[in-house]
Order: C-alpha cells, then structure tokens, then sequence
C-alpha cells in the first residue's frame, strides 16, 4: 500500500451531487482524481468541468469517463439501484480499496461478492446537484469508515486520504450499526419530503409529518433489536437531523423533482424486507414505500 504522500490515484465511482463533492475536496488537495459518470453530467464534466459553489466556490477541469479505471482507492457513490452494476465494473479494473458512502442497507454487502478491500462508509456531508457539472457544497459533516468487530487497514488508509484532503472522518468498528442508523433516519424523513414536496425542517414542525416519521423510526428500531444491533433513541436523532439541515432538500426530493429513480426500494423497502423476514411488520414503511413508487410512475420515472 502506497503512503499517503506518494502519487495516490483516486476514482468516483459515481460522480453525482456527494461523488463530485468528494472528488472536488480531494482533488483539490492535490490527489490525482479520475470522475466516473454518465449522461447529461458526464457530458458537461468532459466539456465543461466541475463548478462548486456554495460553502467553497471553485473551479476545476476533471478527468471524466463512463468506465473506471485503475485505482488506489474507489470512493463509490452510485444510487443503491446501480451498486451491483457498479461492483461488476469494478471488478474488471485494479480499483484498490473500495470505500461506499451510498444511502441505503446492502450496499456494503452487494460490492463485497465481486470484490475484495471493502470499506464501509457513512457521510453527513451535504451537496445539492445545480445542474450538469455544477454542484452545490450544502453542509460540512463527518465520515464514518470501518468494518464490524474490527478497522482494518485499508479503512485506515481511507482515512489518511480523506483526512489530507478536509474531511473529519472517524474510524469505527461498527460500521452496520452506523449504515442501519443513517438508513432508518433518511427512512423518516426522505420520501415524506419527496411525497410532500417540503425541505427537511417540515418533518419537525408539521405535526401530522412528525407523528408518521416516529412511527417510520418505531418499526426500524425493532428490526435493529431482532438482528442484535445495538439501539439508539432514533426519534431524537431524526429530529435533530431534520433541525439541522431543515433548509436542505432530501436526495429523495431531489430525485422526484429532476425525475429520477429513487433509492426507495434499499432504505424504506430493504426495512419492510428485513422486516417481513422476521416475523415482524413494518406497514408505515410499506406504505411510504407503495406511496414514493406511485409518485415515480405518475411522473413516468423507470
């Protein structure tokens, strides 16, 4: 493994909203970055580059393509639909160490079958698609990386990374805890906010949005105790999140408004399933997710 100071290649495997930010920072601290992406901001990444604007405003030419590359490290940050898409890819170049910061259960699990230096990860790091190649940073926040029971070397590694290029990143050794944790938050609060078309501090102050988001935190933590994760009181943890970033606009509004697929199906569906699995019930869940997937085939999103 490479010191940090040597000539490390980095890849975004997934340049959107959160993947550009990353390669963006990291980039700017004078890695190498190679941009993994598609369509409309594929086309505007090789033509125009990257902008950045809001708490750093920036410009930056970018090295863009549709496949990954060689690597030292892959930061992957497809939509959880597109994970086993993108693990296949991988598998065919030397990606180095993969590192998810993805919403969504699964994902951790999904690249672990078709590679082998996997790294969980968890971001509260906020950016805003403007338009093609040109993002918003919305909020600072901190990274999780690690692995269950132990951190591993390559997550100590994403660290340095992370770390050279601004980022608060804390190592941890129970990574599932904290992906279910971010998971059962974005379940109370992401598809209300797609649904109702309102910014996150709306699941706080409208009462009717609040008592469903507990009841959504309600059935998640009994998923949580079943499988022996640790609890948390989630209810404060939403509301706090929500207060927090009460101007942002949910990823999952983000997608119904630019008509695109949610990722409904791995953070509200993947509870139902596990759920159901065993023996338990999750019916607000399903509800929300029944809900989102009507408002995607009202707009025609496949």
């Amino acid at each position: 493994m490479k010191d940090i100071m040597e000539d490390i290649r980095v890849q975004i495997m997934g340049a959107g909203a959160i993947g550009s930010l990353f390669g963006a920072l990291i980039q700017l601290s004078g890695f190498k970055v190679h941009y993994v992406a598609r369509g409309k901001q594929l086309d505007a990444l090789k033509k125009n580059g990257l902008t950045l604007t809001g708490l750093i405003e920036g410009y930056l030419r970018v090295d863009a393509s549709n496949k990954p590359k060689e690597a030292d490290l892959t930061i992957v940050a497809v939509k959880a639909y597109d994970t086993e898409n993108a693990a296949r890819m991988l598998s065919q170049v030397d990606c180095g160490i993969t590192f998810t910061i993805q919403n969504g259960i699964g994902n951790v699990e999904t690249l672990s079958k078709y590679l082998e230096k996997v790294v969980g990860g968890v971001t509260t790091y906020g950016a805003n698609l403007v338009a093609p190649g040109v993002i918003n940073y919305a909020g600072k926040g901190i990274v999780y990386a690690g692995n269950d029971g132990y951190i591993s070397e390559e997550a100590r590694f994403v660290k340095r990374v992370l770390e050279k290029s601004g980022f608060s990143c804390e190592l941890v050794d129970d990574i599932s805890f904290r992906i279910w944790s971010k998971a059962i938050v974005n379940a109370a609060i992401n598809p209300l906010t797609a649904i109702c078309r309102v910014r996150n501090g709306k699941i706080v102050e409208v009462e009717e949005l609040w008592s469903i988001a507990k009841e959504v935190v309600k059935e998640g933590v009994e998923v949580l105790k079943k499988i022996g994760l640790p609890e948390a009181d989630f209810v404060e943890l939403v509301r706090d999140v929500a207060t927090k970033t009460s101007e942002n606009r949910s990823s999952m509004l983000q997608d119904i408004e630019n008509k695109k697929r949610t990722e409904i199906d791995f953070i509200n569906g993947e509870i139902v399933r596990r759920a159901e699995k065993l023996g338990l019930e999750a019916p607000i869940n399903k509800i929300l997710v029944n809900l989102v997937k009507g408002v995607e085939k009202t707009y025609g999103i496949k």
